[in-house]
């Protein structure tokens, strides 16, 4: 992963996840660079926003992350189209910056792991890829 310029005031983060039915949540801080996964959203559509909109208010991140997925060969696809575009819709709905993340393979690494919610434990992983690439 590029490294992302990232000012220094942005200490605390939500990382989403996205998926059409559901969207995996975690949250974490640029101290301890670890992430938490949080309750998986299952929501589709607009649907989505109201329960964003609401950890937004409980966690009060400086800033997201959003996952993006791509080909192995690092090529967009559907998907790739449609977390770009939620991570735009974040942007435009709560005035935060957004950060994507490449995430191939975030959702195989949950499952290797055996993790009970794949998508908050991809989220985690996709947020802890970002802490880490921080200097």
């Amino acid at each position: 992963m590029m490294a992302v310029d990232v000012p220094s005031t942005c200490q605390r983060f939500l990382a989403f996840d996205f998926g059409l039915k559901r969207t995996g949540v975690a949250s974490g801080n640029r101290l301890t660079s670890t992430a938490t996964p949080q309750a998986t959203i299952q929501a589709v559509g607009d649907a989505r926003f109201v329960p964003i909109a609401a950890r937004i208010q409980e966690w009060e991140p400086d800033a997201l992350v959003v996952g993006v997925p791509y080909h192995p060969d690092g090529a967009a696809h559907e998907n790739t189209a449609r977390a770009l575009k939620f991570a735009r819709q974040l942007r435009g709905r709560h005035g935060l910056p957004v950060f994507e993340v490449d995430e191939r393979y975030s959702t195989t690494e949950a499952h290797a792991l055996g993790a009970k919610d794949a998508d908050a434990a991809s989220a985690c992983i996709i947020l802890e890829q970002f802490l880490r690439s921080l200097s």
